[in-house]
């Protein structure tokens, strides 16, 4: 009776999934990818809504806690010792609200020079480490206004000055931008330049694995969303150490965080424009466990984030097209074109770092940007390399079960997946 009770309650869930997604989305993604992969990527939507109410999510910010405990009188959220715990009914209700692709200012298949890199690559000395300075920002931001292989730019470099570098964006750059908002004066700055030019995004990570809100950032997050602009809701999950070492598995705890971010922008102004940036990685055994950024698994993995975003209507930024090569190698010029080969066979929304970073994100190449940009305009979708498509694997959502928030190295599922999944 319980197992009838249990299949009844999850297939009412995926007609009520079902309804919420764009066919017409659905039938582009079932085309690149097969039917099992996109039945993937919808129940890794259930699995994100599962998640949310049995794991919920750990926060202190006072403002966040008393928009879900004014849920609590309907049933829809539930906290318990500073953990915040979504009903899927809430959840859903938060999704309709956030105004969809076709309301959204930045078309699809856009690419960014996003990111932060903490330092510059010196490409004459062929070594990184350098500090980046105003002028190198404002070099990048007149880069991405000239590029015809660019759409929009954040930061890409990470200045002390927060408020400098918001300003070197707006006055070099016209495309779309987004920066990072830490403080009230880069605030009202931010308020300013989205009276004078509404294509503007705020990113937050909001959330850090495993399913905690980063309190660094919690306030700065109320107050963009109640200020109405755009907000850009980013979350890393990694597979093998904070989430599950197969693609659904990683796939949902980077979805759930990032509903989370959305869902709590939602209850504090509703109808804010949410973008759904979750970024899932992967950790490499064969490197210690550290992010690889140059595999073909990863730009896949993204790809598919983006397609289930799209399914949903959410305005969506993943990554791809980077490397792991240390320095501006022919591999890494190799390794962007493959990414960008992919992400054009398969579509995405936007796409960020796919022109100038090298290993781990840490040094941005002015160099490989302007190379790989070229690049960009040249390259075919039929350079795409073949990749085999996953299908759902029950055992990600066994350990997410079973390990909870609690680190995934150990996990079963991880050491089976050695060299099986994630391993080109």
């Amino acid at each position: 009776m319980q197992q009838e009770q249990l299949r009844s309650q999850e297939f009412q869930m995926r007609k009520e999934t079902a309804e919420m997604m764009r066919q017409d989305r659905i039938d582009i993604s079932t085309a690149k990818f097969g039917r099992e992969t996109v039945d993937m990527l919808r129940q890794t939507h259930e699995d994100a809504l599962w998640i949310l109410e049995n794991l919920g999510v750990r926060c202190k910010q006072p403002e966040i806690q008393e928009v879900f405990r004014q849920q609590e009188a309907e049933g829809l959220a539930y906290l318990y010792e500073d953990r915040i715990y979504l009903t899927s009914d809430l959840v859903k209700q938060a999704l309709a609200a956030v105004p969809g692709v076709d309301e959204f200012f930045v078309p699809l298949d856009s690419y960014f020079i996003g990111g932060t890199a903490p330092y510059i690559y010196d490409d004459e000395a062929g070594q990184g480490g350098v500090f980046p300075t105003p002028e190198h920002a404002a070099r990048i931001a007149d880069f991405a206004e000239k590029s015809p292989a660019v759409t929009g730019m954040g930061r890409g470099i990470k200045l002390k000055d927060e408020v400098e570098q918001m300003s070197i964006m707006n006055d070099h750059c016209s495309k779309p931008l987004y920066f990072a908002v830490t403080s009230d004066e880069s605030l009202a700055l931010a308020v300013e330049i989205y009276q004078q030019r509404p294509n503007i995004m705020i990113v937050f990570c909001l959330t850090r694995p495993p399913l905690e809100v980063n309190e660094n950032f919690s306030d700065s997050f109320v107050k963009v969303v109640k200020a109405g602009l755009p907000v850009f809701v980013s979350a890393m999950p990694m597979a093998g150490i904070s989430a599950p070492f197969c693609y659904n598995g990683v796939l949902a705890m980077t979805h759930a965080e990032v509903l989370f971010g959305l869902t709590t922008a939602q209850l504090l102004n509703p109808g804010v424009t949410c973008i759904h940036a979750g970024f899932p990685t992967i950790a490499d055994p064969r490197i210690e466990y550290n992010p690889n950024y140059g595999l073909v698994s990863h730009n896949l993995l993204n790809i598919l984030m983006s397609h289930l975003n799209l399914m949903l209507d959410l305005p969506t930024c993943q990554s791809a097209a980077t490397t792991n090569e240390e320095h501006p190698t022919q591999r890494a010029y190799d390794d962007a074109r493959m990414g960008q080969a992919l992400c054009k066979k398969y579509g995405v929304h936007m796409i960020r770092h796919p022109f100038s970073f090298l290993r781990y994100l840490v040094d941005f190449s002015i160099a490989k940007m302007e190379k790989a940009s070229e690049m960009f305009l040249e390259v075919s979708p039929d350079e795409a390399p073949e990749v085999e498509m996953p299908v759902y694997d029950e055992r990600g959502m066994e350990s997410i079960q079973r390990i909870g928030v609690g680190s995934y190295m150990q996990d079963p599922l991880t050491t089976a997946n050695f060299g099986k999944v994630f391993s080109v």
